[in-house]
């Protein structure tokens, strides 16, 4: 995967230096996760999340999930060898 550098939440963040939001990577966790189940699926909250390095724009990145119960999957965002960011997504079916 990756966020086109003209994506509408790039511009002003930041003016010179673009990082991808934190927002735009959970709805990529989304998406992953709609994916890997063949439907919809509705975050209901993100109960743990770290944010270790940034995203740029262009830059390739995987989203690997974990079912842990149902409802509940762990994620990691990872780019390279480099973890992007990890945490808990709560879900259900859209």
């Amino acid at each position: 995967m990756k966020i086109p550098a003209d994506h509408p939440a790039l511009p002003g963040h930041f003016p010179g230096h673009p990082v991808v939001p934190g927002v735009v990577l959970l709805a990529s966790v989304v998406q992953a996760l709609s994916k890997q189940q063949g439907r919809a699926m509705r975050a209901t909250g993100f109960p743990a999340i770290k944010f270790l390095a940034p995203l740029l724009p262009e830059q390739e990145f995987d989203v690997r999930l974990n079912a842990k119960a149902p409802g509940r999957t762990v994620f990691e965002i990872i780019s390279g060898a480099v973890t992007l960011a990890n945490g808990t997504i709560s879900h259900e079916t859209d």
